[in-house]
């Protein structure tokens, strides 16, 4: 629980809290589904498909399809090359795209209680209304807390995006985002799970201004 806590406490932290900013609110829910496994040897892979539905849940506000292959370097560092297409649908607009080639690293490390992980993922990102190439590094810790005399295991994540460059299709550079995550994960079949929990997502934009994203998240994992 005290690992829970300080992860509540990292995000807490990294939220921007400008003095005079104005917020805006939306109601989303993302669904996730990513089947993952092996290969041959230690080579690996997982895919996922990832619709988002936001403005209120009232319509499709992305959808990400992201396969990877990774090599497993050892039993708890994992590195991948992946791909990544975002649709946005626009009303009354052009639909945007974007692509993405990603590098990722995972670490698992055990502890004490329960489980700690890290993910590294830097993106090269190339949207359909602009030329430029952006940079973005983001770093994901999770800390999964098994619940005693059942299969359940809360869980507590935070994530921070920095953008390492402007884009003429609207990123600026430096903090972009930061989301938190609390939870729980259960055990379906096998080593397959569901992950069901609350997500908040800050987004940095222009201005002052920023976004705040309740979040009802429902991810399914099937591994085999």
């Amino acid at each position: 629980m005290r690992h829970l806590l300080l992860l509540a406490t990292v995000a807490a932290l990294t939220l921007p809290v400008p003095a005079t900013a104005q917020t805006t609110q939306d109601e989303q829910v993302w669904l996730n589904l990513t089947v993952q496994g092996p290969i041959d040897g230690k080579l690996v892979y997982f895919a996922e498909i990832q619709p988002r539905i936001g403005q209120g849940v009232s319509h499709l506000d992305q959808l990400i399809i992201r396969p990877a292959i990774g090599y497993r370097v050892t039993p708890r560092l994992t590195l991948f090359q992946g791909y990544a297409h975002v649709f946005l649908p626009i009303e009354g607009a052009p639909d945007r795209n974007e692509d993405r080639s990603f590098q990722q690293a995972s670490w698992i490390v055990p502890t004490a209680k329960g489980e700690l992980t890290s993910r590294t993922r830097m993106e090269q990102r190339w949207r359909s209304d602009g030329n430029d190439t952006g940079w973005r590094l983001r770093e994901m810790l999770r800390y999964e807390l098994p619940i005693k005399g059942s299969k359940v295991r809360a869980l507590g994540s935070v994530e921070g995006f920095v953008a390492l460059n402007a884009t003429d299709w609207g990123v600026r550079d430096g903090f972009d985002q930061v989301r938190t995550f609390a939870g729980v994960e259960v055990s379906l079949f096998g080593q397959s799970t569901a992950e069901l929990g609350y997500l908040n997502q800050t987004i940095n934009q222009p201005a002052g201004r920023t976004q705040m994203i309740h979040v009802a998240s429902i991810s399914v994992f099937i591994r085999h």
